[in-house]
């Protein structure tokens, strides 16, 4: 049974769909795009009773480990301020607040994007002993 799944997929400068152009636009002075290939992870979650066992950080290292071998530069995700335990997971991931995006009323509604540089050097920091089952679509 999966119990833990992320959804990723390349943004480029040039984007052409009408969400990706204005992601990237957002994202522009804080991420370098040209010559770089940045991978956006759009969506992800664990079960609720399968949390805090490690397995959300397992498939974010076996992400990272297949974004360095395709080329990929940097890892980029978004959040929001009130999904605490997402941004205490990313955190704990060593990812880094790249921009902060407050709406005009809520403050838990505040968008964080968050961003890892993916250098050879980050594998040998990885410790999740899950194992990590692949599906392609």
């Amino acid at each position: 049974m999966p119990v833990s799944f992320k959804v990723a997929h390349e943004i480029r400068e040039d984007e052409t769909e009408p969400k990706l152009i204005d992601l990237v636009d957002r994202l522009r002075d804080h991420i370098v795009f040209p010559g770089r290939r940045i991978l956006y992870t759009w969506i992800g979650g664990t079960r609720r009773d399968w949390r805090g066992q490690g397995h959300f950080r397992a498939l974010t290292e076996q992400q990272e480990m297949w974004a360095i071998a395709q080329g990929f530069d940097e890892v980029v995700v978004k959040t929001k301020n009130r999904f605490y335990e997402m941004r205490g997971t990313l955190d704990h991931l060593r990812f880094e607040v790249v921009k902060y995006r407050t709406p005009s009323r809520h403050n838990a509604e505040s968008k964080v994007y968050l961003s890892k540089k993916l250098v050879p050097e980050l594998l040998g920091r990885h410790r999740s002993a899950r194992t990590v089952v692949q599906a392609t679509i």
